[in-house]
C-alpha cells in the first residue's frame, strides 16, 4: 500500500526503534539466562530460602523483561514492515503498558530510593559472594566494571584482606593503598544521591515509548486510510 510522507517517516522510525529494542531485549534475555543456568549460579535458584533474594529477583526480571521486549519487537516489526493493522494494534497496546510501567517504576524508584539502593547493594553482594566461591572470570569482569565505575573495592575496601582485590581500581591517594570505599555502602549512597537522574532515565524511556506509540497510531491511520481508498476505488470500478 502507498503511504504518504508522514506515514513512511513513522514506518521507518518504528523499524529503527524495533531494531534497537531487539538488541537491548536480546542482551537482557541472554544475560538473564546465563545468570540463571550458569554452573556457578544455578545452585542459588535451587535453594528455596534464597528465592526471594535480590539476586534471584534481579535475574528473573532480566529474563521476563527481555522476553517481553522481544515479543513487542516481533509485533512491531511485522506490523510496520508488512503494514498489518492487527499486529500494529497489539504492538500499540503493549507499548502503552510498557510506557506506563516505565514511568511508574521511575517514580517508585525515586520515592523508595533508600530501599532500592539497599536491594541493589544486596544484588552486588550476591555477585561478590559468587565470585569469592568460584572465581568465575565473567563475574570478575562484572565486578571490575562496577568497581571502576563507582571507585570502590569489594565488601570491605581493605586490600590486605579483600578477596576481590584484583578487580579493584587503582588507588587515588596514599590512604587508598590501605583502604578504599566499600561497594555496598557506596552503591546505596550513589543511588540515593542520583535517584532524580534514575527517575529521569525511566521517565525519558517512557517518553520514547510514547513517541513510538504515536508513530504507530499515525501509521495505523495511514494504513486504514489507504485501505479505504483502495476499497472505494474498486467499488467504483466494479
Amino acid at each position: 500500500m502507498a503511504l504518504d510522507g508522514c506515514g513512511l517517516f513513522c514506518k521507518y522510525i518504528l523499524v529503527i526503534f524495533n531494531i534497537i529494542f531487539a538488541v537491548v531485549g536480546l542482551a537482557f534475555f541472554g544475560l538473564g539466562l546465563w545468570l540463571r543456568f550458569s554452573g556457578n549460579t544455578r545452585g542459588i535458584f535451587e535453594i528455596e530460602e534464597l528465592n526471594s533474594s535480590a539476586f534471584v529477583i534481579g535475574v528473573t526480571v532480566l529474563i521476563v523483561l527481555g522476553a517481553v521486549m522481544l515479543i513487542v519487537v516481533t509485533f512491531g516489526d511485522y506490523g510496520a514492515c508488512n503494514e498489518k493493522r492487527c499486529a500494529l494494534q497489539v504492538f500499540s497496546i503493549l507499548l502503552a503498558f510498557l510506557a506506563t510501567g516505565e514511568i511508574v517504576v521511575g517514580v517508585l524508584a525515586y520515592t523508595q530510593r533508600d530501599e532500592v539502593g539497599l536491594r541493589i547493594a544486596e544484588f552486588y553482594t550476591s555477585m561478590y559472594t559468587l565470585y569469592a566461591g568460584s572465581g568465575d572470570p565473567a563475574i570478575a569482569v562484572t565486578l571490575t566494571f562496577i568497581h571502576n565505575a563507582l571507585h570502590c573495592c569489594g565488601v570491605t575496601g581493605i586490600k590486605l584482606i579483600e578477596i576481590a582485590k584484583d578487580t579493584c581500581p587503582k588507588p587515588d591517594g596514599l590512604l587508598e593503598h590501605l583502604a578504599m570505599p566499600n561497594c555496598p555502602v557506596t552503591i546505596a549512597e550513589v543511588f540515593d544521591s542520583r535517584a532524580p537522574l534514575v527517575m529521569g532515565i525511566f521517565i525519558g524511556t517512557g517518553a520514547l515509548l510514547i513517541t513510538a506509540l504515536v508513530c504507530s497510531s499515525i501509521l495505523l491511520k495511514q494504513i486504514k486510510k489507504t485501505h479505504q481508498e483502495v476499497t472505494a476505488y474498486y467499488a467504483t470500478v466494479y
